[in-house]
């Protein structure tokens, strides 16, 4: 089969790789419909050393059951089913708790030596407490946003449920892309009165205002905070979304939350410790966050996407072949695209 593999920085090759098999008898294999590049998929584009066996890529998929261990249950053969990012049993403690990427089994697709989904298939462990059969075709045309359970919605909802988002509630969401979109689109849906977007990017700005959002800040830096507090009457937001994961990104996440407000992190951290410890401190500000458990949110987002309530899959603005992966890299790492959509066949 073909799928991409990443070498090194700006280096992602589509290749011939043997076909995924049960090794498993809580395995399935799963033929990939629909998956796609995701933001997080630029830090190692950007700073992956050169790897000589090359790193199966992407984490985000839809697909059909092909075949089941004999120990598998609950998935079908034959199932159009989403891959959330994570791999869980379901059946262990934390997952029991709705934290999926918790899991004592958990591994993360196309990390390390588990393979990813930017691929012809994929083999799925622990296929019960994995993927979630959905009840409808592939020619659905809804598949962009069920695509988007896969992570993309699941992690915008997660920052917003972290930073206690309630009605009435003023919010900031930091970052611009596909997370940051869908956190607009997870906000509005719980209810936030108030919906800062910031960032700079015109198409992403428009799109976050058709999903809810009521202001825009694109400054940065000391600029940005002054400005949030224009518009929140001087005190900050109850709520913030972080959805980049940059040392300023956070930094700026604690100086606009307001005293007693939140902050949800979803943005794949890339500095060593949270910033502005002292202020987070006297100002009461709760700061949590981490790998969205978008298995457990399914239940919940689910029938907002059969029944048209919410969009999410409005933050993909180009489709590519299998074949073009290498190039939807690069139109997302050079900002011409939100979010790539790849169908392998």
């Amino acid at each position: 089969m073909r799928a991409a593999l990443m070498y090194g920085a700006g280096d992602v090759r589509v290749e011939d790789v043997p076909d995924p098999r049960i090794v498993e008898p809580t395995d399935a294999i799963m033929r990939v419909v629909r998956a796609c590049i995701c933001g997080s998929d630029l830090w190692p584009y950007n700073d992956m050393p050169s790897n000589g066996e090359g790193q199966s890529m992407g984490h985000e998929a839809i697909g059909i059951v092909e075949a089941v261990g004999t120990d598998v249950r609950t998935v079908k053969n034959g199932q159009l089913v989403v891959m959330p990012f994570a791999i869980s049993d379901g059946t262990c403690e934390f997952c029991r708790e709705g934290l999926n990427t918790a899991c004592i089994h958990v591994e993360f697709f196309g990390n390390n030596a588990t393979k990813g989904a930017q691929a012809e298939a994929v083999r799925i462990p622990y296929a019960d407490g994995t993927l979630y059969p959905l009840g409808v075709g592939e020619d659905n045309a809804l598949m962009p946003s069920l695509l988007t359970l896969s992570d993309v919605m699941g992690t915008g909802h997660h920052a917003a449920v972290v930073a206690r988002v309630a009605r009435g509630h003023r919010v900031a969401v930091v970052g611009d892309g596909a997370v940051g979109l869908c956190g607009v689109i997870a906000a509005k849906r719980l209810g936030a009165e108030q919906i800062i977007i910031m960032g700079r990017h015109a198409d992403r700005i428009a799109l976050a205002r058709d999903f809810g959002a009521t202001d825009v800040v694109s400054e940065r830096g000391a600029e940005a905070v002054e400005r949030v507090k224009e518009l929140t009457g001087g005190y900050g937001v109850h709520s913030v979304l972080e959805c980049v994961g940059t040392e300023d990104a956070t930094l700026t996440a604690v100086e606009i939350a307001r005293p007693g407000g939140a902050v949800g992190r979803v943005g794949v951290p890339h500095y060593e410790a949270i910033p502005a410890a002292q202020p987070s401190f006297y100002k009461n500000v709760t700061i949590g966050g981490g790998p969205a458990p978008v298995r457990a949110y399914m239940d919940e987002l689910l029938p907002d996407v059969l029944e048209g309530r919410i969009e999410p899959g409005r933050v993909f603005d180009r489709v590519v072949g299998l074949d073009e992966v290498p190039d939807g890299y690069r139109a997302m790492n050079e900002r011409e695209s939100i979010k790539v959509m790849v169908k392998p066949s």
